[in-house]
């Protein structure tokens, strides 16, 4: 198995994933998610990614950069680089040392280089320049794993596709919306159990929750807006 950046962290999590409760909720069930769901839709009706790009090769380079660094990290270092090279010809043309240059600012970001360079001259050689818009075609990409394939299909293709970072995995198990022991069972859950006409905007809305709300160490309990519905029982009110 090839060894993914953007999910081996994950994998050092211990069983029952919530590290910082070593428990695992129950799945919730069917009225009780679409209860959760149906708050977050009001509350944002369209959640939006975080990452900034301007086509769709400029955001499968930004989600395969954003592994194991902050979305805000990434724009930092892309904002330049996407002015000059938004197209996998010109990123070839700007030339390894020129992307390493560019986003010496993230972690990894020798071998994120080396990838994205590779990955461009791929998509020359063997797609035109075009981006695939399939899973198995996105992942054989160098620097793209799962995650980033599903992002790109969810955020650029409208795929109810759904990409499982440290955000979704921790508060999926906190608080019983999508449990699982690693993040293919997570993805599973969400697929398998939360209803069809939230899928599409499932993972932002987790993701943005997790990020701003659900947080790792001192969660906002006292501000979240699914509280009550929400089977973590450490709750910091």
């Amino acid at each position: 198995m090839r060894y993914d950046p953007e999910v081996a962290h994950l994998m050092l999590a211990p069983l029952g994933p919530d590290r910082h409760t070593g428990a695992m909720a129950k799945q919730l069930d069917y009225h009780t998610i679409r209860e959760i769901f149906e708050r977050f839709h009001y509350a944002e009706p369209e959640p939006k990614g975080e990452l900034e790009h301007v086509n769709v090769y400029t955001l499968v380079v930004a989600v395969a950069l954003s592994a194991q660094a902050t979305d805000a990290g990434v724009n930092k270092a892309t904002r330049g680089l996407f002015k000059i090279a938004d197209t996998p010809q010109k990123m070839l043309d700007l030339g390894l040392e020129g992307v390493t240059e560019h986003i010496k600012t993230i972690g990894l970001f020798r071998q994120k280089a080396k990838n994205v360079i590779k990955m461009s001259q791929i998509l020359v050689d063997d797609y035109d320049g075009e981006v695939p818009n399939s899973r198995a075609a996105l992942q054989s990409l160098p620097g793209v794993g799962r995650k980033t394939a599903n992002v790109v299909l969810n955020m650029w293709w409208k795929q109810p596709a759904q990409a499982v970072d440290t955000h979704i995995f921790r508060i999926g198990n906190r608080t019983g919306i999508c449990p699982g022991k690693d993040v293919d069972a997570v993805e599973r859950a969400i697929e398998d159990h939360i209803p069809a006409d939230y899928q599409l905007h499932a993972h932002h809305w987790m993701i943005l929750h997790g990020r701003y709300v659900c947080v790792a160490r001192k969660p906002k309990c006292a501000a979240c807006l699914i509280r009550d519905l929400c089977m973590f029982e450490d709750k910091n009110l």
